[in-house]
């Protein structure tokens, strides 16, 4: 991959509804872990929110998301996007995915501020998709 060049694959705009589902489902989990005091989980299901949405949002306005084994280039393919509030959102989605690996590949166990944060600001990510999906 050269720089400035991302990895994507083309889809068809009508399968941004199944990313859309994907992201739903997390985020209806996450908020229940997150609720049963499980900062684990609400947190692995915060950045697998995070993800579905941007891919729900990428599909939907341009039929394409991201491949790329670096899971922060969706961020860029958001922030690309040309919608009220791509920018802000690319940033906020960054700030959930850069979290991924102490999340899920580190020993420590996430605290509760930590899932707070994570479950505001993916919150904030998934409300705006559904918004500008017409959901």
């Amino acid at each position: 991959m050269t720089a400035g060049k991302r990895e994507v694959r083309q889809e068809d705009k009508s399968t941004a509804a199944g990313y859309l589902k994907k992201a739903s489902d997390n985020y209806d989990q996450m908020l229940a872990a997150f609720h049963a005091s499980n900062w684990n989980a609400a947190a692995t299901l915060a950045v697998q929110c995070a993800i579905s949405s941007a891919d729900a949002i990428c599909v939907h306005e341009k039929g394409v998301r991201s491949i790329s084994q670096d899971h922060l280039d969706v961020c860029d393919l958001v922030a690309r996007l040309s919608i009220k509030g791509a920018d802000e959102k690319a940033k906020q989605i960054r700030k959930v995915i850069i979290r991924k690996n102490m999340v899920q590949y580190e020993s420590r166990n996430v605290r509760k501020p930590d899932a707070e944060d994570m479950v505001k600001v993916t919150t904030r990510v998934y409300q705006w998709v559904r918004e500008m999906m017409g959901q």
